[in-house]
């Protein structure tokens, strides 16, 4: 009797183990799988919401202003502080809604992008926004919308503190910084734990991604720096796992989410996967090679985090690719000015030749914004219009970039 009830004990133990580590409700880790709550395996599928929280310049036309700091600047150059920062919360309000939400579900994706800039979880300037902001409240309302319509959510912090690229891409000063920052390091893990701990218990949240596309390849100690990225990794998984257990966390390679030879722990978390990028070269397996490499080697999933602003027929080879090889994806971006994404904006009239032109003036000095500053009523115009534009229902779907994708209207 005692050596039954000594087993039923530890029959009871290894059970709520084995509960303590795949929690009901959440995306788990299989091999080189993602398992979803009811058992299937879930392959991604989907878009990101690039722009809406981080923006880039070619999505609003631009090409010489092309990152957050730089178009906020313009526009304050342009018509003040106090209406850009109108602007950008016309901008915030209109461009991503639960209509978008809706549309991108009735697509047939599975799973949603959010890129966003550690900023909206700070007191810097950044968006119009000074002191409190609304990172939080702009993630809940993605987190329901994506809830109601069965969506997965990746987090992105696609802009670290002191900058992780060295390039426009993480509005940084062309240099990344954070790797040799204690205070930018110290600041992106605490943002980070923040982060977790509002949403230890969400599982419409599939995982978090730490940071976007890590250290570009212009710098000649880019090996150097490529080196810090694994123990800069594993310092703020350690303070995401002081509060959060049950999600997934996403690592990017260096060099555009390219390399990945300095990850030689690949495993010093139980619930890690990794994350690639891809823009250009041939669409086909032999091309992403050393991403399947690094996957089978580690045994854990792979997912291309990003790729697209291609012709159709490399689009839709590549995706066809992607299913091949087991790797999951979400394109770049969902909406933008032009082609190229699932909704594209249309330009207001006169964008081109107001707005733009003065976007690639040179206004180095405070007499070039004097002599180049356009009418301010116009320019004024033009922004509100742009927000305006930015709504679903003035966007056009692109059907047939969507159809590139492996979606489609269900």
């Amino acid at each position: 009797m005692k050596n039954s009830i000594i087993y039923l004990a530890i029959v009871l133990l290894a059970a709520c183990t084995k509960v303590a580590e795949q929690p009901a409700g959440f995306v788990t880790i299989q091999g080189t799988d993602l398992i979803q709550p009811n058992g299937e395996k879930l392959y991604i599928q989907g878009t990101n919401l690039g722009n809406w929280l981080n923006p880039e310049g070619y999505m609003f036309g631009f090409s010489r202003t092309n990152s957050a700091w730089m178009i906020d600047l313009l526009f304050k150059e342009a018509v003040g502080p106090d209406e850009t920062a109108l602007f950008w919360q016309q901008f915030k309000d209109n461009y991503i809604t639960r209509k978008d939400i809706d549309f991108i579900a009735q697509q047939g994706a599975n799973t949603i992008r959010l890129p966003f800039n550690y900023k909206l979880f700070t007191d810097e300037d950044y968006m119009g926004q000074t002191g409190a902001k609304d990172g939080y409240a702009r993630i809940d309302s993605v987190v329901n919308w994506c809830k109601a319509n069965k969506l997965y959510l990746i987090l992105d912090m696609h802009d670290c503190p002191g900058g992780q690229t060295g390039d426009n891409i993480d509005d940084g000063y062309g240099y990344p910084w954070i790797y040799e920052s204690e205070t930018s390091q110290q600041l992106f893990c605490q943002i980070w734990r923040e982060i977790a701990d509002r949403y230890k218990n969400e599982t419409t949240i599939l995982g978090y991604e730490l940071m976007n596309e890590p250290i570009a390849h212009y710098f000649q100690n880019k090996d150097t720096l490529y080196t810090l990225l694994q123990p800069l990794y594993k310092r703020c998984v350690k303070a995401i796992r002081e509060v959060d257990n049950n999600h997934i966390i996403l690592l990017g390679g260096a060099h555009w989410n390219s390399f990945f030879w300095m990850f030689d722990d690949w495993k010093f978390d139980s619930k890690l996967m990794y994350t690639c990028h891809r823009y250009g070269g041939e669409p086909t397996k032999e091309a992403i090679k050393e991403y399947i490499d690094f996957r089978d080697k580690s045994q854990l999933p792979m997912y291309m985090g990003e790729f697209g602003h291609n012709t159709d027929e490399w689009q839709t080879n590549f995706v066809r690719v992607l299913k091949e090889v087991n790797i999951g994806y979400t394109f770049w971006p969902y909406k933008k000015v032009d082609g190229s994404c699932m909704m594209g904006i249309q330009r207001p009239e006169g964008w081109d030749s107001i707005v733009v032109k003065y976007s690639e003036t040179s206004r180095n000095t405070y007499q070039e914004w004097r002599e180049a500053r356009p009418d301010q009523a116009t320019f004024r115009r033009l922004l509100r219009e742009f927000a305006e534009n930015s709504r679903f229902e003035r966007c056009q779907p692109q059907t047939d970039y969507i159809k590139t994708m492996g979606l489609g209207s269900k």
